[in-house]
C-alpha cells in the first residue's frame, strides 16, 4: 500500500485495487473508505508510520458497500475502536445482513469487471460490530463540518462527503479518474447509470478545490472546474 500526502491534513492510501483517504483534525483522524478484505492491519500500520495511533481514528465513513471499499472496515474498527458510518440504504449490506444488488453492466464493462475481480483478495471480511446510518445533508463532526451528499446510481446508498470549509470532496465511485489519461469520468459498474450521471452533475455544482475519487488520481486544485468540464461531456440522459 502506498501512502501519499495530498495536503498537510489529507493522505491518500492506495491499495492494489482502490484507495482510501485519511483526514486529520489535530490529533483526531477520519478514514474515508477502508480498502479490500484484509486491509485493516495495513491501514493501522500506515497510520502508525505517520506518527499517529490507530485509536486516533474516530470514524470510518464508507461511501458505499462494495468490497473494495468496505472490506477492511470491520477489521480496522476492531483495531481502532472507530465508529463505522454508511448511508442507511447500504448499511444492511455493510453489516452483512444480505448481499447487495449487483451492478447492471454495460457490455464493455463486463471484461473489465472480470479482470478486476480476479485481483480482489478472497475470503470472508471481518464485519463491523455496528454501522451508524447516515442520510443526505447530515453533517459529520470533522473537517469543520462534513456534509453527507446522497449520490445514488453507483449503488442506491452511495454517498459523497463534502468539507465546504476546506473545499475538499470525497466522491466515492460516483466519479473516477481514467487510468489511461487521468481524465475525470463518471464511475463504472453501476446499478443505475442514469441516476449516477444525475449524481455526477450534482457533485460538479459543489465548490470543491480538491476531489478525491475511489479510483484514480485525485484532482488537487480547481477540482470543480474539472468536474464541471467532465459533466458537460456526459449529459444527463434520463
Amino acid at each position: 500500500m502506498d501512502v501519499i500526502e495530498l495536503l498537510p491534513r489529507l493522505h491518500l492510501l492506495r491499495f492494489s485495487i482502490g484507495q482510501a483517504y485519511l483526514w486529520h483534525d489535530g490529533e483526531e483522524s477520519t478514514l474515508i473508505d477502508a480498502g479490500t478484505i484484509g486491509s485493516g492491519r495495513a491501514i493501522a500500520d500506515a497510520i502508525t508510520a505517520l506518527g499517529r495511533a490507530p485509536g486516533d481514528v474516530r470514524r470510518i465513513v464508507l461511501t458505499h458497500f462494495h468490497e473494495d471499499h468496505v472490506g477492511g472496515a470491520g477489521e480496522f474498527a476492531a483495531l481502532s475502536g472507530a465508529e463505522v458510518l454508511a448511508h442507511h440504504l447500504d448499511a444492511p449490506f455493510v453489516r452483512g445482513e444480505r448481499p447487495g444488488p449487483p451492478p447492471r453492466f454495460e457490455d464493455w464493462e463486463v471484461p473489465i469487471h472480470a479482470e478486476v475481480s480476479r485481483h480482489l483478495p478472497q475470503g470472508e471480511p471481518v464485519l463491523p460490530r455496528s454501522v451508524t446510518p447516515v442520510s443526505d445533508s447530515d453533517v459529520l463532526d470533522f473537517g469543520g463540518g462534513a456534509r453527507v451528499v446522497h449520490v445514488p446510481g453507483h449503488t442506491d446508498g452511495s454517498i459523497a462527503v463534502f468539507l465546504p470549509d476546506q473545499g475538499v470532496l470525497f466522491t466515492g465511485d460516483t466519479v473516477a479518474a481514467s487510468p489511461v489519461d487521468g481524465a475525470v469520468i463518471p464511475g463504472v459498474f453501476n446499478v443505475d447509470r442514469a441516476r449516477l450521471l444525475d449524481s455526477f452533475h450534482r457533485l460538479a455544482q459543489l465548490d470543491a478545490d480538491v476531489a478525491c475519487f475511489g479510483h484514480g488520481d485525485p484532482v488537487v486544485g480547481r477540482a470543480s472546474a474539472a468536474l464541471s468540464k467532465a459533466a458537460d461531456s456526459h449529459p444527463v440522459t434520463g
